[in-house]
């Protein structure tokens, strides 16, 4: 764990700003694809865009947990990710609907982080 407030808050800010280039390169595609054969939309994420982004920010949650404490891993990677979706999908959506959206984000990165972040810390401290 950094040893004080200046290492702690330089190790947040490197995992936010990773966190916010995650989404930038990976989550902020809104190319949707029609099968010619059947005319199905799919998109505008595909799976290897999706397990490529969690593997990144499970491994940010990680690193961040050995770092950092954990609650503050969980909101360096929950926290500037949701915005980062939040701020795009909110400017590409007349329905509204984006703020579900968000919340969905929200509520998911923060679990999800905080499950890495448990698991993390707990094999940490078996070591």
């Amino acid at each position: 764990m950094p040893q004080n407030k200046h290492m702690t808050a330089l190790a947040t800010f490197v995992i936010a700003a990773l966190t916010t280039a995650t989404w930038w390169t990976l989550g902020r595609d809104t190319t949707r694809e029609v099968d010619a054969a059947t005319g199905n939309v799919s998109g505008p994420y595909e799976a290897p865009q999706v397990i490529a982004c969690v593997v990144v920010l499970v491994g940010l949650v990680v690193v961040g947990s050995v770092v950092l404490p954990a609650w503050l891993a969980v909101l360096a990677v929950s926290l500037p990710f949701t915005a980062a979706w939040t701020l795009h999908a909110a400017s590409n959506d007349d329905s509204g609907l984006w703020a579900v959206g968000a919340i969905l984000v929200l509520v998911g990165t923060l679990v999800g982080a905080t499950i890495v972040a448990a698991v993390t810390r707990a094999l940490v401290r078996n070591r």
